[in-house]
């Protein structure tokens, strides 16, 4: 009796042995890809151990793609908020889908008066007169000159030109207005030195002539956007200006 329970008890172990040893051998072989080497090595197959990640990491990482395809602009840039501040591709972005804060601002940006410091220096040396006439302005100030406008000329047409109160780029310190704040600035020696050499400076034509459907503004050759030397010169585009809207792959509209 004692012998046959040995016997069994030996089979048992032996069997749970190699079920054990073929579980082990199975999930390493489910682990291990078969990986071509380069062919210039040989057209060799090499087993490669694999780590497959578990589940939860598998949906962390669609997730982080899905979120990254949400802050994506439709040609490609990144999109960040920070503190109620869009940013694309780093560059602040203000217009009329994208607003800042109430109390956004404080005044011109110290990058932005160097350089138009210099811009305004140069313009001297050619018998040139550019000066700011209108510069940073906090929201209220904003809404009052927007209101007015309103009031004069109705809501729909003071939309083309003069933006609601928070969607201003004055507002933002890096824009402003030069000599006439009108069309009259276009023509003028100053207005054409302008076009054809701010964005040496780092400024570009914020809203540019036939890119209204795209700015939501009339052409204003006066108003000017610091972005930096080396996106303004591709927002000039070789004197076709772009608007940063039509570059960055954004619009420019209210919700109502």
């Amino acid at each position: 009796m004692k012998k046959t329970l040995l016997i069994i008890f030996a089979f048992i172990f032996i069997i749970g042995t190699i079920f054990f040893t073929y579980k082990i051998s199975f999930k390493e072989k489910k682990d291990t890809k078969l990986v071509e080497k380069n062919p210039v090595e040989g057209n060799e197959k090499v087993e490669v151990k694999i780590n497959t990640p578990k589940s939860s990491e598998s949906k962390k990482e669609v997730t982080k793609k899905v979120n990254e395809n949400i802050n994506k602009t439709k040609n490609g840039y990144s999109i960040v908020v920070k503190n109620g501040v869009t940013y694309i591709d780093d560059i602040l972005i203000v217009n009329k889908s994208y607003s800042l804060p109430e109390n956004y601002g404080s005044g011109l940006e110290k990058e932005v008066l160097n350089a138009f410091n210099l811009m305004k220096s140069d313009a001297q040396a050619l018998n040139l007169n550019i000066y700011i006439s209108s510069g940073f302005r906090a929201f209220q100030s904003q809404a009052n000159i927007y209101n007015k406008y309103v009031l004069r000329d109705g809501k729909d047409a003071a939309d083309t030109y003069s933006a609601r109160p928070g969607y201003s780029e004055h507002q933002s310190g890096l824009s402003f207005d030069l000599n006439s704040i009108n069309s009259s600035f276009t023509d003028t020696p100053e207005g054409k030195w302008v076009n054809d050499n701010c964005y040496l400076y780092g400024f570009i034509i914020r809203f540019p002539d036939g890119k209204q459907n795209e700015t939501g503004y009339k052409y204003e050759s006066w108003h000017l956007r610091y972005v930096g030397k080396e996106l303004a010169k591709k927002i000039y585009n070789n004197g076709n200006w772009q608007s940063l809207e039509g570059y960055f792959g954004i619009e420019s509209k209210y919700l109502d």
